[in-house]
């Protein structure tokens, strides 16, 4: 009986302790948040905030399509080839020169003002990237198509900052989880254009007018207003002439040429102004600019817009402007 009382005991004791464990897990799994699964088709996404709000995107993507020169430059800047790319006329073919060796066998979109839908619906893009004077009239078609995310502070106003021509490119570098590539590469294109200017600075005379012969005008641009000016006049260090305006580019007529007080002139010419461009070599003003008489005229085209945006572009400008200066 006593050995009957002294086991009942025990038994009666070890459910008492298993009644009380079981009430402390009950305690704690009340007290821990509830977890929720992750939904699979939202799983391994990320989520970009831009110019018209928020994209859900693939964690790594496989194929973007970019509707912008730059972001073109941008994607081959971080080792990334674009799955689709915009043309414009004003390339003379389907790729920007200077980019066009990486771009073989790119499916081309047609213009970024003008983007052909059915060419940029076969190739299934994971995202689209665009400027936001393409979203004003495209925006909402693309986005049936896929994820579309719109940057271009190109048309901000960034006062004195001179480095907003990196931005988007850290930006899409952040979409492929290669920021530190992007920082180092714009850190390259900085040093490269430091050596240059300690060379520059060493020029007795360093003033340069950058001009465009249009077809039936001739401009100057300004100091500031555009990522290629900076280039030059904050980042090389040229001295801007007297007609240089600081902000926006401006039409100079025939009478103004004599004075634009340049020992180098960068003069961009499109494609339609080949008679214009005649006019003003056979002006006995134009003789008069010291860049002239001293065979200073370095003849481009307007790449050097596009390239200003671009890591690769910059890198390619200081070259030739190095060049130019020899």
């Amino acid at each position: 009986m006593v050995r009957q009382r002294v086991a009942t005991m025990v038994l009666l004791a070890l459910l008492i302790f298993v009644l009380a464990a079981c009430g402390k897990t009950s305690e704690v799994n009340e007290a821990m948040p509830e977890q929720q699964d992750t939904p699979v088709e939202e799983s391994g996404t990320q989520t970009i905030e831009h110019l018209k709000g928020t994209a859900v995107v693939p964690q790594k993507i496989e194929r973007m399509v970019v509707l912008s020169a730059a972001y073109i430059d941008h994607m081959l800047t971080i080792g990334e080839k674009p799955a689709g790319v915009n043309v414009e006329v004003r390339y003379g073919g389907d790729y920007l020169p200077y980019l066009a060796d990486q771009l073989a066998d790119v499916p081309t979109v047609g213009s970024a003002d003008s983007p052909n839908l059915e060419a940029i619906l076969q190739i299934n893009p994971d995202v689209i990237v665009v400027e936001s004077r393409t979203a004003d009239s495209t925006y909402e078609q693309l986005e049936k198509i896929a994820p579309t995310i719109v940057l271009g502070n190109e048309w901000l106003d960034y006062e004195d900052d001179t480095t907003y021509w990196t931005q988007d490119l850290l930006t899409i570098a952040g979409l492929f989880n290669k920021v530190d590539l992007a920082k180092e590469k714009i850190v390259e294109v900085e040093q490269q254009a430091e050596q240059l200017k300690a060379k520059i600075e060493q020029l007795d005379q360093k003033k340069l007018a950058y001009l465009r012969v249009r077809e039936k005008t001739l401009q100057i641009y300004a100091e500031k207003g555009h990522p290629t000016n900076t280039l030059l006049y904050h980042d090389l260090g040229f001295v801007p002439t007297a007609v240089t305006p600081v902000e926006q580019r401006e039409d100079l007529s025939i009478e103004k040429i004599a004075d634009i007080d340049a020992n180098f002139v960068v003069l961009e010419v499109d494609p339609n102004a080949e008679d214009y461009l005649n006019n003003i070599n056979a002006s006995s003003l134009w003789k008069r600019v010291p860049a002239v008489g001293e065979d200073q005229v370095y003849t481009t085209d307007s790449f050097w817009l596009f390239k200003g945006w671009g890591a690769i572009g910059r890198s390619e400008i200081i070259n030739e402007v190095e060049d130019m200066i020899q």
